[in-house]
């Protein structure tokens, strides 16, 4: 079964900070680095962060120093702590292995998260 649940958005105000959870079947989970992506209005789904099987992590430029990304191999879990959050961050986020957008079909519903005063 494949399967990915999203959880822990909401309302924050700038400053604030949320942790995002993802619970990923093992069939996407197993042996490959995971990510999260976001999508805001208008723009395309971009990554912002990804964890290899090891927990080497890679963030993007436009959040590094404020994300974190963490994941729990005998939970298939992965985590994103967004902290100093702020309105650009704004967007529904995604987890899903990390590959090329064309090559992904299947997403979960993804969490929403509002930055704003």
């Amino acid at each position: 079964q494949v399967q990915l649940v999203e959880s822990g958005g909401g309302l924050v105000q700038p400053g604030g900070s949320l942790r995002l959870s993802c619970a990923a079947s093992g069939s996407i989970f197993n042996f490959n680095s995971m990510g999260w992506y976001r999508q805001a209005p208008g723009n395309q789904r971009e990554l912002v962060a990804s964890i290899t099987t090891g927990g080497r992590a890679n963030i993007a430029d436009s959040v590094k120093g404020r994300f974190t990304i963490s994941r729990d191999n005998a939970k298939n879990m992965v985590y994103l702590q967004m902290n100093s959050l702020k309105p650009e961050d704004t967007a529904i986020y995604y987890c899903n292995k990390v590959r090329a957008l064309s090559l992904l079909s299947y997403w979960g519903q993804g969490t929403q998260v509002t930055v704003s005063s």
